[in-house]
């Protein structure tokens, strides 16, 4: 997972002073680690970000990048987003307003099956929007993500042999099942996508369950838009992937097709979450995965 873990909380009093009209910090408290960048959260109220890539150069034209792209996204994103407030690029260093709310991730699963209709809905229109938007004006934005179905199917096939074990012995045939189907097509039509919708990335009001924010852009790319609901139907389930779609407008896509897609896409990303959360200190992916087996991998087969 990209390089080692590098301590920035002693410079970043002196970097939110520089370039946020003297501020003064009061607490910095690390958030966590991704493969390209470590966050942090300063006096509960900025997210200040660093990027891991060891290059200078690469680094500063990330931060560039990522910067231009979370512009762009606000300015289309029916739903609060992360607006950059600086950026310091030499230094790999991005800082935004935190967006107020929890991920849905972190709220217990039997409240998210009963409440999260209204986040559904919401991020059907939230999706609409994203891949309404022309691809040509987002191309110098992000790049196009368009690995062949035959592709996932086998990392799905390579994720799965290192997970077995994990897997409920009553969920192995209908993983080996789909593992052993051929994929659906390839040459739907693209768009620009999140491209990440899992539910640690959706934001929301434990209170109202209004969605407060949607976070974490760095996988956005032109893709194949069945994606985003993929990662829906495998945190969310079958019920509320069918009311985000009925709340999408897409009419460049066969909805059955579309449909088909998308549960392929979960199928793929539950076998990689699982494998992720089977690492110490992620439980809650574990949690999420080992859930979702009953409506992604039946024990007996779906009438």
């Amino acid at each position: 997972m990209g390089n080692a873990y590098r301590d920035h909380s002693a410079e970043i009093g002196a970097i939110v002073a520089a370039h946020a009209s003297g501020r003064r910090v009061r607490s910095v408290v690390r958030l966590g680690e991704g493969q390209d960048n470590v966050a942090y959260e300063v006096d509960g109220e900025l997210i200040v970000r660093f990027g891991k890539e060891p290059d200078p150069k690469e680094r500063a034209a990330r931060v560039d990048a990522d910067l231009r792209l979370l512009r762009a996204v606000a300015e289309i994103s029916p739903v609060p987003v992360p607006v950059p407030l600086f950026a310091v690029a030499d230094r790999g260093c991005l800082a935004y307003s935190r967006l107020p709310g929890l991920p849905l991730i972190d709220l217990p699963a039997r409240e998210r099956a009963v409440h999260a209709g209204p986040v559904a809905v919401v991020l059907g229109g939230f999706l609409t929007a994203l891949h309404r938007v022309p691809t040509g004006a987002m191309s110098g934005l992000a790049g196009v993500d368009d690995q062949p179905k035959e592709l996932w199917l086998c990392e799905a096939g390579d994720t799965y042999a290192a997970v077995a074990d994990h897997v409920p012995e009553a969920h192995r045939a209908a993983v080996e099942a789909f593992l052993a189907a051929p994929p659906p097509d390839d040459g739907h039509p693209a768009a620009f996508s999140h491209n990440d919708l899992g539910i640690e990335h959706v934001l929301v009001d434990p209170a109202t369950w209004e969605v407060t924010g949607v976070i974490d852009w760095s996988d956005a790319a032109i893709t194949d838009p069945a994606h985003d609901f993929g990662l829906l139907y495998r945190d969310l389930g079958p019920d509320l992937l069918d009311l985000a779609l009925r709340n999408y407008r897409n009419d460049a896509q066969d909805p059955e097709e579309f449909r088909t897609r998308a549960v392929f896409y979960a199928r793929c990303a539950a076998l990689e979450d699982l494998a992720y959360g089977i690492e110490p200190g992620h439980g809650k992916y574990l949690d999420k995965s080992l859930d979702s087996l009953r409506w992604l991998f039946p024990s007996r087969p779906e009438r």
